[in-house]
């Protein structure tokens, strides 16, 4: 293990980090130049299209450490390089976790953070420090790795590298000649990060000899082999054929094939302590193999499970149903294997008089919603409909009893509550001072309650705020980036549950009430927001052969009202003369087709109507 490192990429989104990876794979011969593309390790279409990285991705790699930087193409540039004190002649192993940034994939950087035990902390050059770089790098520390501090994109026109190093220095308290200035784009300075990452971070802690332990770090679903675990092992050794354990789930089975990754999946057995790789398992239950749990094999088998990793908390749920009910079957197995592949995922069955079976799940933000929904009908061609996204509310009703409510339609008549809590948030905007006055008066709109201010350096703050989570989730993020025009920066978490004066708003449409379309705002923003929906549900809905009455409603009482007018067929374009009694007649048997059709005939509402409706357009 004297030769082996292991370590991620974390940074806020759009730092560079699926670059900085691909410079890394090209530069140590990992993949050959005619096989490179852009961002590699994104291995899903979605990745590619949004460039964003979703999941996280592990790869071996192999450097041997010079003070001589091996040419490959023409663009690595070789100058500033800085010798390092190792012994020269060895090669070693680096295993990368290049990480997602956003911060509705939190869950899967806090994973890859307990499988290394060095962090690679991408700044950009021309953006600075924002608010999820904070974020990764506390949760870096938390977990005590080393932290290995890089300037990247210093190849930008706007680039300043070293204020940017000042404000590392700031926060870190390390030196500064310990940063690193790179260009994932040119290749600039990435040998000496890797140099660094041989220097600095530690070897892997194991023992090779000791009852076989490997932690699941993620999971994916193989159609023809069953679930494939990634996992790292901490002591011991697995090979080809092991019986395997899983210690939690006490699920039994077959290491088929144990390797790791180049970046696809390499066949290398045995894997041993230190080495991060992935178990073909066989299993054909999803929940056998779950996220977190501890490996051991049966001829030298452990008895006492690593530390796994903590429940996630959803922060948004929304209804998932099919558009047409007999899918239910191919939805409940699609979301059963995503699970596998997104832990952060929680479902539960449930059940709509309008919508039939469908699933209520948990998501820890509209992105991840929204990305979860794209794979759903992508991977597994579905065709679904994703309803409002909620909060969790605590409440207690008259009687005493104490309820958690995942959604609007759930909670009940105000004659039997008492008290309604909701969930509010901490909140960091990191933005430039020039837009301190508008993301104040973004946040005073939101009901936010301001706590503080801190000077980051003479040209950006930061600003503490507490905010409702419902008043966060809908679209707080792109009014911020649109007021502060792109500049401002956010982070948040979850601190606590409060009273408030909350009121739920029904919808109906076309006199039914449509139990997804419900949502709880604030008591004194009830006729406003109830106005605004009826105004954006006319503009979303489609135009029926029948008039659409679409009204808000408090209980009994109706607070807004908007109709769609029907579409009318020129039914007397083929009259050409004669008496006005023929048109009359034709006129008249419209008039009553469409009475009648405005009796029995339903408004079919399209999924992004869900979604769409209470953003601020």
């Amino acid at each position: 293990m004297n030769n082996l490192r292991n370590f991620c990429i974390i940074a806020h989104i759009d730092h560079g980090k699926s670059t900085l990876a691909d410079r890394m794979l090209e530069l140590t011969g990992t993949i050959q130049k005619r096989d490179m593309q852009e961002q590699v390790l994104d291995q899903m279409d979605i990745e590619r299209e949004r460039g964003i990285t979703i999941k996280l991705a592990p790869v071996r790699m192999h450097w041997k450490v010079s003070n001589q930087l091996p040419v490959i193409s023409d663009q690595f540039e070789t100058e500033n390089r800085k010798p390092i004190t190792n012994n020269s002649s060895s090669e070693y192993v680096l295993n990368l976790i290049d990480t997602p940034g956003h911060v509705d994939f939190a869950y899967e950087v806090s994973r890859s953070l307990a499988a290394v035990e060095g962090a690679v902390v991408l700044v950009d050059a021309s953006q600075g420090i924002e608010a999820q770089t904070l974020s990764t790098l506390y949760a870096a520390i938390d977990h005590d790795l080393t932290i290995i501090p890089v300037v990247n994109k210093i190849d930008l026109p706007a680039a300043r590298p070293d204020e940017v190093a000042d404000e590392i220095v700031k926060l870190l308290g390390c030196k500064k000649e310990e940063i690193i200035y790179s260009s994932g784009k040119t290749g600039k300075g990435v040998a000496d990060i890797l140099n660094a990452i041989v220097e600095r971070v530690p070897e892997p802690i194991g023992d090779k000899n000791a009852p076989t332990k490997a932690l699941i770090f993620d999971s994916i679903y193989d159609n023809y082999r069953g679930v494939v675990s990634f996992v790292r092992i901490k002591d011991g050794v697995i090979k080809d054929g092991d019986e395997i354990n899983l210690i939690q789930s006490r699920s039994n089975g077959k290491a088929i094939e144990v390797g790791y990754f180049m970046p696809k999946m390499k066949n290398n057995s045995p894997l041993s302590a230190g080495e991060i790789g992935y178990i073909v398992t066989g299993f054909r239950d999803v929940s056998e193999a779950k996220v977190g749990d501890t490996v051991t094999v049966k001829n030298n088998m452990a008895t006492e499970a690593l530390p796994g990793y903590r429940e996630i908390q959803p922060y948004v749920y929304a209804s998932i149903y099919c558009t047409e009910s007999d899918q239910y079957p191919e939805l409940k197995e699609a979301i059963e294997k995503l699970k596998l592949n997104d832990a952060s995922l929680t479902y539960e069955a449930e059940k709509s008089d309008m919508m039939g079976f469908g699933f209520r799940c948990g998501f820890l933000g509209l992105l991840h919603m929204d990305i979860v929904r794209e794979r759903l009908e992508r991977e597994f061609d579905l065709d679904l409909l994703v309803t409002t996204p909620t909060v969790i509310y605590e409440i207690t009703r008259t009687n005493g009893t104490e309820e958690l409510v995942r959604k609007a339609s759930d909670l009940p008549n105000p004659s039997e509550l008492k008290t309604v809590r909701e969930p509010w948030s901490k909140l960091e905007i990191i933005t430039p001072k020039d837009y301190i006055g508008t993301v104040m008066e973004l946040c005073q709109g939101k009901r936010a309650n301001y706590l503080n201010t801190e000077y980051i350096d003479e040209n950006r703050v930061m600003l503490y705020y507490e905010m409702p989570l419902m008043e966060l989730i809908v679209d707080f993020y792109d009014q911020l980036k649109s007021v502060s025009k792109g500049y401002a920066s956010l982070n948040y978490e979850i601190a606590t549950y409060r009273e408030a004066n909350l009121s739920k708003i029904d919808i109906l449409v076309a006199e039914d009430k449509v139990d997804a379309l419900s949502f709880v705002t604030y008591a004194g923003k009830a006729q406003k927001e109830g106005r605004r929906i009826v105004e954006r549900l006319k503009e979303l809905i489609p135009r029926q052969n029948f008039e659409i009455k679409i009204q808000a409603a408090i209980g009994a009482s109706i607070i807004a009202s908007e109709r769609i007018p029907a579409m009318r067929k020129d039914v007397i374009a083929k009259l050409y003369g004669g008496d006005v009694t023929r048109k009359n007649k034709l006129l008249d048997k419209q008039k009553k087709g469409k009475k009648k059709m405005k009796q029995i005939g339903k408004v079919s509402i399209p999924s992004e109507v869900f979604i769409n409706v209470l953003k601020n357009e």
